[in-house]
């Protein structure tokens, strides 16, 4: 059929949602699913509707025969393969069930089961149709009724018939059609149903859009879990009988220019044929899209190829469109684009809210809450009438929690949500626990604190906005400095973000409910406003005032040069740095240490060591070592480091018991910048061994004995008594084990010995990690690439020569991270190189003898370690019992093996480590 005849089909002539993918086999049987695997934007698979259609229809009898299986009932699908998800969704609709889309789970053990109970209860114990790599993620008790692909499909025979299995009968368009997942960034997730009416709407409403050429074609590289990707990809591609491109998130994120090649498929970018780029989830900055907008146009694109849009799981996506950006946008010097007009089947309007809960259309060009209604929109979230409930107006409006502003000529421009949580970066934080934190930490000194995002004027995205009251008023230049210090280190642990802070006189100008609560909300628009305009200078003032009278003035121009360094790195005036304040002490991440050497090795054309950094970590010590040690005459030379010392200070100070922590086994102790900095007010000196070998010059460890002996001279040279304190993490926990049988030999008393997720018997995975293997780990850990990437090369990367992993990994690698760490090939290989020899000394390595007592820390293992998170423990970790004389004791901590004190996690865990401390008597 030639496609005039497809496009004579109409939607109307469609009843339901099955209805689109057997017209699109019937009238487009050669259009195709293009299924890029993960980790390969090339050579994808491709799937011919009329094949999918036949194999949906196939596994619908398989899903019918389940047991349990009752037409209109929920079916939860957890499939990360974009292909087997497709596939199995239409054979769960052409069964008659109730697909459900699942989202990721967490890696976080408690935050997964909460989840999966949750879901179990709101879907009423469902079928789950899932694939057998998934099972350790669905371990404990959920209710969940689990079948893999695998076993489905194992014996399946071929059709018998034409119409074998094929659905039949009618349904009522206002039936659901599938449920979407809210995120539950707020709470836990509801569930939306999107009917087979609203659907049809909605992909009718996308159609009339834009007219579409003959022959074009969909991408698509956001999971399926997703509304946008499913509905306004995948089925309006269906709906089109055109061809859709399907390519996995991190393959883009990892190599944002795949995206221009594959929009291409050619060597050299073409993007004439480029007709929609659709813009979401965050507002668009129009001085970003006019100059996108003027990049892709010299690729042949045309002028108006971005399109912001808005759109919610509620909406089947995009339903409202700006067809004229940036032109408009530009035109009408908007700071942020327009998300347009409402496309057909759709209506809005901006209103205000009463007492009693009714809304109100106000006046264009006025600011107020963002609310829709019509075909489109769905009618109620599944088994939650109270959520239903609140969602809608007394006359049938969805509150959408945006706020926005309807211009004169019909176009809608958000300005804010109503929500609790801050977008940075398109990365979701919940104000509420940052809040917590705060508290906690600045108990003694507040009174009140408000934690909510604001956005200035043309900023790309949102910052983290951190209002309080304090006991005292007026407050002393110190106290204001150290509140402000601690917040800011609370502020960049959860979000790796420095926050904007200020003070008020007391709690009367703010926003409080008869609760007592505050509308972060009206925070938000009061801030905006300008309502504590005044508050924020004379707060801003007041550091200023004591930081210039506090600090110290830069005595040579190397000092004065490295505090603009430190400045520049951490996104603060120069003013706001002591010469003499350790940089981990104003909220330096490892990041940051890292982005510093590679500026000041910019600067002065050297290579400074890190440890020299770490071993000199204020702007008066660094500017001496680099007077008395920087090379003459030699672009681009290595900074000497002094004689080898395993020690690295994060805290030189304090009354209690120090701790030691032990490298992980790529020798670095970067990992421990967090976790150190969690630890600031315990009142405890903290020490880090790095491995030997990083700097030039350095010979790597031989033997494991040459560890064991220089770490313990170093320690007891710092610590000649006890009680000691140990942790190791990972590798480092048999260092820090073998450590301390030789303290303890000697007499010593060690109260705490801590192994971060590594069991006693290690030589078999030791034995598994090739140079490699180490070189992929080591990727990851820096962040080079991604989790997904590693799992899908772990198997075949050690068949590969040195050099030809070493080619995979850079050109799978984060180019713009590996910039930012200053990272180059040799450096990456040399790396690597010491990691292997550290696990290299392993290989036969038998644990012996008893130390006093231990404590085990378990995180989610690696994938290759164990079969689950249970098995780890059970029938590796356990085994500590073994070499310790009382019983080892066991505590959860969220996160994985490589996450388990990263960012996400690490507040948690060091409150958990402070808890065991205490207990240690230490």
């Amino acid at each position: 059929m030639d496609p005039a005849q497809e496009k004579s089909i109409s939607i109307s002539e469609i009843s339901r949602l099955q209805d689109i993918l057997k017209r699109a086999a019937t009238f487009s049987p050669s259009r195709n699913l293009i299924m890029h695997p993960s980790g390969k934007t090339t050579a994808p698979t491709k799937v011919a509707y009329s094949t999918l259609y036949v194999h949906a229809r196939q596994r619908c009898s398989l899903i019918q025969g389940l047991d349990g299986f009752s037409p209109g009932n929920p079916i939860l699908i957890h499939l990360e393969d974009q292909l087997e998800f497709i596939l199995w969704f239409w054979s769960v609709l052409l069964a008659d069930g109730l697909p459900v889309a699942s989202s990721p789970l967490s890696l976080d053990l408690d935050h997964r089961q909460k989840h999966l109970l949750h879901l179990s209860d709101l879907l009423g114990s469902p079928l789950c149709i899932t694939s057998e790599r998934h099972h350790d993620l669905f371990h404990g008790s959920h209710g969940l009724r689990l079948h893999d692909v695998e076993s489905l499909v194992d014996g399946l025979e071929p059709l018998s018939g034409s119409d074998a299995a094929s659905p039949s009968g009618s349904v009522d368009a206002r039936r659901p059609a599938m449920l979407m997942l809210t995120s539950g960034s707020s709470g836990n997730a509801k569930a939306v149903c999107l009917t087979h009416k609203q659907i049809l709407a909605a992909v009718a409403g996308k159609a009339a859009i834009r007219q579409l050429p003959v022959g074009t074609s969909f991408l698509n590289w956001i999971g399926l879990d997703h509304v946008a990707s499913l509905v306004e990809i995948h089925i309006h591609a269906l709906y089109h009988g055109l061809d859709q491109v399907h390519v996995h998130p991190h393959d883009i994120v990892s190599s944002p220019l795949a995206f221009l090649d594959l929009l291409s498929q050619r060597k050299e970018w073409d993007l004439s044929s480029l007709t929609v780029l659709t813009s979401g989830g965050e507002a668009n900055v129009v001085e970003t899209c006019v100059a996108a907008s003027a990049l892709l146009r010299t690729y042949g694109a045309p002028d108006n190829v971005i399109t912001p849009g808005f759109g919610m799981t509620e909406t089947c996506a995009g339903a409202i469109f700006n067809l004229q950006c940036p032109q408009y946008d530009a035109g009408n010097e908007l700071v942020f684009a327009s998300v347009g007009r409402c496309m057909e089947g759709i209506e809005m309007r901006v209103a205000s809210s009463s007492s009693n809960g009714s809304s109100t259309k106000i006046a264009p060009q006025t600011s107020g809450e963002l609310e829709i209604r019509g075909d489109v929109v769905f009618e109620r979230y599944y088994r939650n009438e109270e959520a239903t409930a609140s969602a809608f107006t007394p006359d049938g409006w969805f509150r959408t929690g945006d706020q926005a502003i309807v211009d004169s000529s019909g176009n809608l421009s958000l300005i804010g949500r109503t929500s609790d949580t801050i977008n940075i970066n398109g990365i979701k934080f919940s104000c509420l626990d940052i809040e917590q934190s705060l508290k906690r930490n600045l108990a003694t000194r507040i009174t009140r604190t408000v934690v909510f995002p604001t956005r200035a004027t043309a900023a790309q995205t949102e910052t983290l906005t951190v209002a309080f009251v304090p006991k005292h008023w007026p407050m002393l230049g110190i106290d204001i400095a150290e509140v402000c210090d601690e917040a800011t280190k609370s502020c960049v642990v959860w979000t790796g973000c420095r926050p904007l802070i200020f003070a008020l006189l007391d709690e009367s100008v703010l926003p409080i409910s008869a609760l007592g609560k505050i509308s972060r909300a009206k925070m938000r628009s009061l801030f905006e406003k300008g309502a504590f305009d005044a508050s924020t200078a004379s707060f801003n003032e007041a550091i200023q005032n004591y930081r210039s009278q506090a600090l110290s003035v830069p005595q040579s121009e190397a000092e004065a040069y490295i505090l603009n360094d430190v400045a520049e790195v951490m996104g603060v005036e120069p003013h706001a740095i002591s010469l003499d304040t350790p940089f981990f002490n104003v909220g330096c991440t490892s990041m940051d240490l890292i982005r510093l050497k590679h500026r000041i090795d910019g600067r002065l054309q050297i290579h400074l060591p890190i440890i020299t950094i770490m071993h000199n970590p204020t702007v008066r010590s660094l500017a001496s070592f680099l007077r008395d040690n920087q090379p003459t005459n030699a672009s681009n030379a290595t900074v000497p480091t002094s004689t080898y010392d395993p020690v690295v200070v994060f805290q030189a100070t304090g009354s209690k018991t120090p701790l030691w922590l032990f490298h992980p086994g790529v020798g670095e102790v970067l990992v421990f910048v967090g976790l150190a900095k969690q630890l600031e007010g315990e009142d405890r000196p903290v020490y880090a061994l790095r491995a030997r070998g990083f700097e030039p010059g350095q010979r790597p460890f031989g033997t494991l004995d040459e560890v064991l002996d220089t770490y313990e001279a170093s320690i007891r040279k710092r610590q000649p008594i006890g009680p000691y304190a140990l942790a190791g993490y990972s590798y480092g926990s048999m260092l820090a084990f073998e450590v301390a049988k030789r303290l303890e030999h000697r007499g010593e008393s060690v109260k705490f010995l801590a192994s971060f997720n590594l069991p006693p018997h290690i030589k078999l995975r030791m034995r598994q990690l090739d140079w490699n293997s180490c070189l992929l780990h080591l990727a990851y850990f820096l962040g080079l690439i991604t989790e997904e990437y590693a799992e899908a090369m772990e198997q075949r990367f050690s068949k590969l020569s040195h050099l030809d992993a070493m080619a995979q990994i850079l050109n799978a690698v984060d180019h713009m991270r590996m910039m930012e760490l200053g990272l180059e090939e040799e450096g990456i290989k040399n790396w690597a190189s010491l990691a292997y020899s550290l696990q290299s000394m392993a290989v036969n390595y038998e644990p012996t003898g008893k130390i006093n007592a231990i404590d085990i820390f378990h995180a989610i293992p690696l994938k290759g370690a164990a079969r689950s998170r249970s098995d780890w423990v059970e029938n590796h970790l356990a085994r500590w019992a073994e070499f310790s004389a009382t019983r080892p004791k066991f505590y959860e901590v969220k996160g994985a093996h490589y996450t388990m004190i990263g960012p996400d996690h690490v507040v948690g865990f060091s409150q958990i480590l402070k808890d065991v401390l205490k207990d240690r008597d230490v």
